[in-house]
């Protein structure tokens, strides 16, 4: 690891794969608990010779070289670590001679222990597992199987709601253009193409398995095999502690769709839309790849209820996740990671959901098209889809007013290309300053609830990717204590986040971050 490389991790600080030990004293014990955590989670990198705050103080210099023999040996003892594991620590040198043990920790397709303790990595911490559930959800993201392939050999035919299959058919014959094999075959043929029904190769067991269960089976079935399972449906737009309205969906994955989408038609605007001189539901598209998504690629086994919820300014929809990664996902950065690729091929069939990868895309062109902003993708334990809503926005009124009155809206002087309450700019190549003028108004950028401020501080930190509160002072032109006082305040909103301390301290993008400033 180059030393630029170096200073660019500690000024960021800990994370979910960064961890700092001092180890003045030699190796201490949480240094391996730390080891543990990141070869049951994502991996990650540890730096021996820092304190919490990215400050390089450095180990003994004498001992280096037996601490990387000790290390090796605690971590290849099997005594210590189950299994054991092998790493390469490094020792680095900065520029003022302090040396630095760096080990970089691949993530392990085991379930690791240290001292019999198993650790798991949350955001930058080590946590002890101990709870049954917790670590059967462990080895399940470990596993390279899916769960919905669990055979029950005592389901029967008589299990499933056999009613729904006319409907399947018709279904999958119409998204197809009007040929399908499903349609002439019949209702113990199709369950048996669709891979629902199916031998475990590992214990000679056959039967009807988990994904025919979900997508078919009847209710008390279905509660049966998974008695955590519902979908929770909230509106929460004026009673914001409750809800103003809920339906809570505990049926089989294909009426579950039709319900979800009914809640969804309910309470979101059909806004006028047209693509191509025809007129689409941009509602039903977005409504169509989050329920979908949080219907097809959940875990089953695990006892976390999904979601779906309607605010004022967004929905997102929630469900737990065998994750293959932590953090945000964009088009750019997208790898497809099939959770259930039966259910899915099933659900692509019938035409409730395209392709692998697809649907990211489709909500990031159309959420533009209905609120003016993106959505945001959030890869975890639990996987989070949020759309931005504005129920002012119009993308078409946006077109009309500026094919209509080029000029209607100046800002010193110059053409706003119709940037008002109503409708956001259609202009690409539009001025970044004088944007920056027209949308620092909370009321016309849609962003409720920022003041001027905060507003030029967030898109300085969508820009960027972080700032200081020195970065803060000089933007807004403010002393550096009204600086700090502006980055707390929208921590405590949750709409940013610290990291670091002292003078390494750096704010980055929180949970309730506005999904788009620019």
């Amino acid at each position: 690891m180059d030393l630029q490389t170096l200073k660019s991790i500690l000024t960021i600080g800990e994370t979910v794969a960064v961890e700092f030990k001092r180890c003045g004293n030699g190796i201490e014990s949480d240094t391996y608990e730390s080891v543990c955590s990141f070869l049951n989670r994502f991996g990650g990198d540890l730096f021996m010779g820092v304190l919490d705050d990215g400050t390089i103080v450095g180990v003994p210099e004498n001992s280096a070289a037996d601490m990387v023999k000790n290390f090796i040996s605690v971590v290849s003892n099997p005594a210590l670590f189950s299994p054991t594991i092998y790493l390469s620590p490094k020792i680095i040198m900065d520029e003022e001679g302090h040396k630095i043990i760096h080990v970089h920790v691949p993530p392990s397709a085991e379930v690791h222990s240290y001292k019999k303790v198993i650790y798991d990595r949350v955001d930058d911490s080590d946590v002890k597992v101990t709870a049954t559930s917790a670590i059967a959800q462990m080895y399940i993201r470990k596993q390279n199987i899916y769960t919905e392939k669990k055979i029950y050999p005592y389901a029967q035919i008589t299990d499933l709601r056999l009613d729904l299959l006319p409907r399947v058919r018709q279904m999958a014959v119409n998204h197809a253009g009007g040929v399908h094999p499903w349609k002439d075959l019949s209702d113990e043929e199709l369950l048996k193409s669709a891979g629902l029904y199916g031998t475990d190769m590992a214990t000679g067991e056959s039967g009807y398995n988990l994904a025919a269960i979900m997508l078919l089976g009847k209710d008390d079935v279905i509660l049966n095999v998974c008695p955590a399972y519902l979908t929770d449906a909230l509106l929460r737009k004026v009673n914001v502690d409750r809800y103003d309205d809920r339906e809570i969906v505990r049926t089989n994955l294909i009426e579950s769709y039709d319900r979800l989408m009914e809640f969804a038609r309910k309470h979101l605007l059909d806004k006028f839309f047209l693509e191509d001189d025809a007129r689409v539901s941009l509602r039903n598209i977005l409504a169509r790849e989050m329920i979908s998504n949080v219907l097809m690629h959940r875990e089953f086994t695990s006892p976390y209820m999904a979601k779906f919820v309607i605010e004022k300014d967004r929905m997102y929809v929630k469900n737990a996740n065998r994750a293959a990664g932590d953090g945000f996902i964009t088009p750019d950065n997208l790898e497809p990671n099939p959770k259930n690729p039966i259910i899915a091929s099933f659900f692509r069939n019938i035409g409730l959901a395209d392709t692998l990868g697809s649907g990211t895309r489709k909500l990031y062109k159309y959420s533009k098209y209905y609120s003016g902003r993106n959505p945001k993708f959030r890869e975890g334990d639990v996987f989070q889809i949020i759309v931005p809503l504005d129920d002012a926005y119009s993308f078409d009124y946006n077109l009309e007013k500026t094919d209509s009155d080029n000029t209607s809206l100046t800002i010193d002087g110059s053409p706003a290309n119709a940037v008002g309450k109503n409708c956001a700019s259609a202009n690409p190549e539009l001025d970044s300053k004088m944007e920056l003028k027209i949308r620092n108004n909370p009321e016309q950028s849609g962003t409720s609830g920022l003041t001027d401020q905060e507003f030029i501080v967030l898109q300085y930190i969508q820009q960027n990717g972080r700032c200081t509160a020195s970065d803060t002072a000089t933007l807004l032109g403010v002393s550096s204590r009204r600086a700090r006082t502006i980055l707390s305040l929208l921590i405590k909103r949750d709409i940013l986040k610290k990291r670091g301390n002292a003078r390494n301290t750096i704010y980055i993008q929180g949970e309730k971050f506005p999904l788009e400033l620019d």
